[in-house]
């Protein structure tokens, strides 16, 4: 399998674990500004969150799994989690720098309070624990070859 692939898979993963920590938020708080609604506040949609949910699931699964495979030795980190951990934070970082202040909503999204700013930063931060685990379970997979039974690759 190709990096590329082991990326957008890990990507997906990461991208599937924030949805539900949101989908917790949304449906028990909501207790801070979840991120899909600041997308789509970003997006200048404000009133279709689905726009910002298609949003995340487009970049954690299509962009950011697949650069975070392309870089992974690059990134500094002693384990795997680590290197998701940076590689995510920085990407909010860069987000929250550029594409947020165009957008009007502020630099790290401050206009939505400290509370939202903390809960980013925590939740890119478990996308990053996530999308590193599952890239470093389908690294290990790949250095270990296909499962052969009866004959035939079972991947």
């Amino acid at each position: 399998m190709s990096r590329v692939k082991m990326g957008m898979i890990a990507g997906l993963a990461a991208t599937a674990a924030i949805f539900l920590l949101e989908a917790v938020n949304l449906l028990l708080g909501p207790w801070v500004v979840s991120f899909p609604r600041l997308l789509s506040v970003t997006l200048q949609m404000p009133d279709n969150v689905a726009v910002g949910w298609i949003a995340h699931a487009v970049a954690g699964t299509l962009v950011l799994g697949p650069l975070f495979a392309l870089m992974y030795k690059l990134i500094p980190g002693q384990t795997p989690e680590a290197k998701g951990i940076t590689f995510s934070v920085a990407a909010f970082v860069v987000l929250s720098l550029t594409v947020a202040p165009l957008a009007g909503v502020g630099m790290f999204f401050m206009r939505a309070g400290f509370v939202a700013l903390a809960w980013m930063i925590l939740t890119h931060a478990l996308f990053g624990v996530v999308m590193g685990n599952v890239m470093a379970r389908l690294m290990a997979r790949e250095k270990r070859g296909p499962v052969v039974i009866g004959g035939a690759a079972v991947h």
